[in-house]
């Protein structure tokens, strides 16, 4: 519909903080030489739309990979069903699967995988609302994975909290995928 306004809804908006600091992230990946994809399950993509509305975007930003059940995590990024049946879909060899089929699947640098409970109540395998792992891994570099529990608190502030993370994580591992050995 052309034109059409969304009455009683408002727009998505990135805060100034969090687009300063998503500048900053292509501001390093491009002094580094790196460029970056997400694979995003409880944070559904906003990552990677955050770093999409960055200068230098285009360049530096792949894109993202949105696999929010099971079977997509499977399917899009080969992340084990074996692993997914016994294990759930939150824990570290899963995001560590994300990030590595993420980067198995991109031409980027630099992966980032995000898989946790933004809530508002626990997932289907019993995980706590507030539990998320984070994953960021570069090619021919051991993969950076981070566990948060987070606690209960309201969906959109554990979503914040997640992209913070995100974000601080993306840097560590610019900063160390570019300074240490491989391996």
């Amino acid at each position: 519909m052309k034109g059409a306004e969304f009455k009683g809804e408002t727009a998505l908006v990135i805060s100034a903080a969090l687009r300063e600091r998503a500048q900053g992230i292509l501001d390093a990946l491009k002094s580094a030489n790196m460029s970056i994809v997400t694979a995003e399950s409880c944070t559904a993509g906003i990552i990677a739309a955050i770093l999409s509305r960055c200068e230098g975007a285009g360049a530096l930003m792949h894109g993202g990979f949105v696999t929010y059940t099971k079977q997509q995590k499977f399917m899009a990024l080969g992340v084990s069903p074996e692993l997914l049946a016994r294990d759930g879909a939150v824990n570290e060899e899963v995001v560590r699967q994300l990030a590595l089929g993420a980067l198995d699947h991109s031409p980027a640098s630099l992966s980032l995988a995000v898989s946790g409970v933004l809530g508002p109540a626990e997932d289907e395998d019993g995980n706590p609302v507030g539990l998320v792992y984070f994953c960021a891994v570069a090619k021919d570099k051991a993969p950076m994975i981070v566990r948060e529990d987070f606690g209960s608190h309201p969906p959109d502030e554990l979503l914040r909290h997640a992209i913070n993370r995100a974000f601080d994580l993306i840097q560590a591992a610019i900063i160390g995928f570019v300074t240490k050995p491989s391996g």
